[in-house]
C-alpha cells in the first residue's frame, strides 16, 4: 500500500468512523490539523482514530506526547502508517 492508498483509505475510514456527515475524502486537508481549528475532531474522537486505524492498518498507535505529532494532520498520520508498515513493525 502506498502513501496515496493509505491517504485515501485513512480518510474513508474518518470519515466512516467519525462520523463526519457530509464529508468526502477530497474536503479533508491532507496538511490541516485535525483536532481545533481544523478538522475539528476532539480527544474522543482521537481514541476512536487510534484504534481503528490500529485495527485497519495494522499499526501500533503510541500514546501521550508522541501521539500528538502523528496525529498532527493526515499527512503526519500517513506518514507514520507508512514507516510502520514498511519497518515490518505491529
Amino acid at each position: 500500500m502506498n502513501a496515496n492508498e493509505i491517504r485515501t483509505s485513512l480518510k474513508e475510514l474518518m470519515i466512516k468512523e467519525l462520523n463526519l456527515v457530509g464529508k468526502k475524502p477530497e474536503d479533508i486537508d491532507d496538511a490541516a490539523p485535525l483536532f481545533g481549528e481544523g478538522l475539528g475532531l476532539d480527544s474522543l474522537d482521537a481514541l476512536q482514530l487510534a484504534m481503528c486505524v490500529e485495527e485497519h492498518f495494522g499499526v501500533k498507535v503510541p500514546e501521550g506526547q508522541e501521539a500528538r505529532s502523528i496525529f498532527a494532520s493526515v499527512d503526519a498520520l500517513v506518514a507514520h502508517i507508512a514507516k510502520e508498515k514498511g519497518s515490518g513493525a505491529g
